[in-house]
């Protein structure tokens, strides 16, 4: 029997300003930073870890802090964006009056594949969404949000990715990642139902890729305000080995098993370069620090600890 994947486990993106990106997803947006810790293979840069109360699995949008990133191009072959999910019009509609308050750039209210929902941007143009999700399914919201508990987001939703066509893609996320295709909805750009909507495990707004076909768009440029890589979310380590196995069987290129110390990766790209990742759920954000103090100080797995001080005079403050 294939392994399953269970949803979306975090999004990571680039900013080239950590304080100025704290403070917006802290502040503005309300999540909890619940890791501060260093990119593992670029110790000079932060990554950051923005989620709910409990850091919990398919929460997170982290970024990685590269000062020196030109800003993004958005286009073909990337993830071109985010939606975060919130419980009910009533939130949406708070969440607008309050990006017009603090000067946030949003769109009205609309609806997609079904979904209420309001598009907005962080300051160096990260293409976010707010989605009504009903209130299905469990959220542990922040005490210490800015946020009130009824808005506060819940978690990530689907992830958008946009490709030239759709034909190669296809196979790799039924075949290899087993996931199902069910409706399409017309891309708010284009008015043409371009978006096919793949879903996983038992689906849902958290469990969902939104695939859009745009072969009129030029390629897409990394930098700030991009997006570096999805990843779904892997349930423990027996599914995690037969993930790996699975990689290996069907050919694909591949990182082979990466330890996070947070959780374990595997890292491939499909046809048209964009990065995937499969990552467990645990053993999660508790492992070494106490859930109250969460992202308080600088994190660092066992292996780096003795480059601490090192790391540490790199880093500017948040």
């Amino acid at each position: 029997m294939s392994p399953e994947l269970i949803g979306i486990h975090h999004v990571t993106a680039v900013t080239a300003n950590a304080r100025q990106n704290h403070q917006f997803y802290t502040q503005v947006l309300g999540m909890r930073l619940v890791k501060k810790t260093v990119n593992q293979d670029d110790l000079s840069a932060y990554h950051l870890f923005y989620a709910d109360a409990q850091g919990s699995p398919g929460s997170d949008l982290t970024f990685f802090d590269w000062a020196h990133s030109q800003p993004q191009r958005h286009g073909n072959s990337s993830i071109s964006s985010t939606a975060l999910r919130v419980g009910g019009v009533e939130s949406l509609e708070w969440w607008i009056e309050r990006f017009d308050q603090l000067s946030v750039v949003h769109s009205p209210i609309s609806e997609r594949g079904g979904r209420a929902i309001v598009d907005f941007q962080d300051a160096e143009g990260q293409r976010l969404s707010l989605l009504d999700d009903g209130n299905t399914g469990k959220s542990f919201p922040w005490s210490g949000s800015p946020v009130p508990l009824p808005h506060q987001i819940r978690g990530l939703g689907p992830v958008t990715i946009t490709v030239p066509e759709i034909k190669s893609i296809d196979g790799l996320l039924t075949e290899l990642l087993g996931m199902r295709p069910t409706e399409k909805y017309a891309d708010p750009e284009k008015k043409e139902f371009s978006i096919q909507i793949y879903e996983m495990g038992a689906g849902g707004v958290s469990a969902e890729l939104h695939v859009r076909v745009r072969p009129d768009l030029a390629r897409y440029r990394p930098g700030a305000g991009g997006v570096h890589h999805v990843a779904f979310r892997v349930a423990d380590e027996k599914a995690y080995h037969a993930w790996m196995r699975r990689l290996q069987d069907m050919h694909i290129p591949n990182s082979g098993e990466v330890d996070r110390y947070y959780f374990k990766s595997l890292y491939f790209r499909e046809p048209n370069q964009i990065l995937f990742e499969l990552a467990t759920d645990g053993p999660g954000f508790g492992v070494d620090e106490n859930i109250f103090d969460l992202g308080n100080t600088l994190a660092l797995p066992p292996f780096l600890e003795r480059r601490r001080a090192e790391i540490e005079a790199n880093l500017k403050p948040l």
